[in-house]
């Protein structure tokens, strides 16, 4: 057993998110397993870019609201408790609303070079404020 009492918090790089996200590695992908996991912390307005993985994306979400959204314009808004599964090659991104932090375990199963993750494009504010707009009810 490994009892690992504290992870160093940093700063995710700006050019693979916008605006604020801080980051947690809790797990690193290494042989033989491959799983590569994080705590990741999204400000209000801060998501990731577009951005895919060979093997797919489990999202658990921890603490405030947030959005995932999907290139072909699908956008579910999370909160505490739930779960987002995101398939193998969907590009897809997620993050903080306009108004609240979100905060989320991240889990991806990476393959022999990685965490298998394709990094895109930032998602533009037009995109985010669409993405918005459609989830409110």
């Amino acid at each position: 057993m490994e009892h690992i009492t504290s992870t160093l918090t940093a700063k995710a790089p700006a050019e693979r998110f916008t605006g604020d996200v801080y980051l947690n590695m809790i797990e690193a992908p290494t042989e033989p397993a491959h799983l590569a996991t994080a705590l990741v912390r999204f400000t209000p307005g801060a998501r990731t870019n577009w951005h895919s993985h060979a093997n797919g994306q489990t999202l658990y979400i921890t603490d405030g609201v947030g959005l995932v959204g999907t290139r072909e314009g699908h956008v579910v808004r999370v909160s505490a408790g739930q779960v987002v599964k995101c398939p193998a090659g969907e590009e897809h991104w997620h993050g903080g609303t306009d108004a609240t932090l979100m905060a989320h375990i991240a889990m991806v199963v990476g393959d022999a070079d990685g965490d298998g993750t394709t990094w895109l494009e930032p998602v533009t504010d037009a995109q985010f404020a669409q993405a918005l707009a459609s989830t409110i009810s």
